[in-house]
């Protein structure tokens, strides 16, 4: 497990990486600090954010066919990647129980404060249920499942694999596929691409929760680098593309300024409407999620979907 020392000189690396470099930038795997993973559980209450909503309605109604099409017998683990606070997989793992399925539950999240919550959630809405949640890196945990024999439902939910370049994308499923077992499966949640207007509304909405996300990245970097951003200096600006199904999100420099970093011992310097890119989230078409399992060496088992056909909980199974 990473400790904290390291989480934040890792943090400190990657913005001196982002600021210095041409075309600036900030990892969003960083927005998931306690306060952001509490903003962005207002992100998921947005009634333009239909992602939550959409994988709420299948783990809410097709969970019992989840678990056939698993055809796993006896024992098994469910190993969830980042699990937030378990809203949505309090229903699946109600559904696996009421079924009758043996499982041990195992959460993974960065935030102690999201694993907290999900204890909560799980629970109160499960009593009696076999959690076994740990906070920190995803691969540590694969490591110690991989000499098992117990079979292993890997979920990575929410969308999440979107916000990855095809390359990083294909790193992570590679490394998923290296530390599971034949037989092992993985349920993985992603966006499909539809109107362009209602994916905008979802990423850029009128309420300014998405902006407090991204601004929360400046705020972090003064709390914990000891810096001086003026966060009223910058601004908020999202962009889908039909075409590729990307969303682009950036942070934008609203004059010429600078800030300085006393833990970095560095000042950063901005040029009015520079640009910091601070994610990206892809929709993909059935072909592009067949297309990506493959080159992962992964084959698609069943795409359950929402009523709308907005999402799809992908069940994988390694090749």
């Amino acid at each position: 497990m990473a400790t904290t020392t390291t989480i934040q000189s890792a943090f400190a690396q990657d913005v001196r990486k982002g600021f210095t470099a041409k075309n600036k930038h900030l990892s969003s795997k960083y927005f998931y600090d306690d306060a952001g993973s509490r903003i962005f559980m207002e992100i998921m209450k947005m009634p333009e954010y239909y992602p939550t909503a959409c994988e709420f309605e299948i783990m809410l109604q097709q969970s019992a066919q989840i678990l056939k099409q698993l055809q796993f017998t006896g024992q098994f683990n469910i190993v969830e990647f980042g699990s937030g606070d378990g809203a949505k997989t309090k229903h699946l793992l109600n559904a696996f129980t009421k079924a009758g399925a043996q499982f041990t539950y195992i959460p993974i999240d960065i935030s102690q404060e999201a694993i907290d919550a999900l204890q909560d959630n799980i629970t109160a809405f499960v009593p009696g249920v076999d959690m076994q949640p740990r906070t920190g890196d995803y691969f540590d945990v694969l490591e110690e499942l991989s000499g098992s024999a117990i079979p292993n439902l890997f979920l990575f939910m929410g969308g999440n694999i979107g916000n990855y370049s095809h390359d990083d994308a294909m790193a992570l499923l590679l490394k998923f596929n290296a530390g599971m077992k034949p037989g092992d499966k993985l349920l993985m949640g992603i966006d499909l691409q539809k109107n362009p207007r209602i994916v905008q509304l979802a990423y850029d909405d009128p309420h300014g929760i998405t902006k407090a996300f991204n601004m929360n990245l400046l705020q972090r970097i003064n709390n914990e680098l000891e810096a001086d951003i003026s966060l009223d200096q910058f601004d908020f600006y999202s962009n889908y593309n039909p075409k590729n199904g990307e969303v682009n999100s950036f942070l934008v420099s609203l004059k010429k300024q600078h800030f300085h970093s006393t833990v970095l011992n560095e000042t950063f310097f901005f040029e009015k409407d520079e640009l910091v890119w601070t994610e990206l989230s892809k929709k993909y078409s059935f072909t592009g999620i067949e297309s990506l399992a493959k080159e992962a060496g992964f084959k698609v088992n069943h795409n359950f979907m929402d009523c709308k056909h907005y999402f799809t909980d992908s069940l994988w199974e390694k090749m």
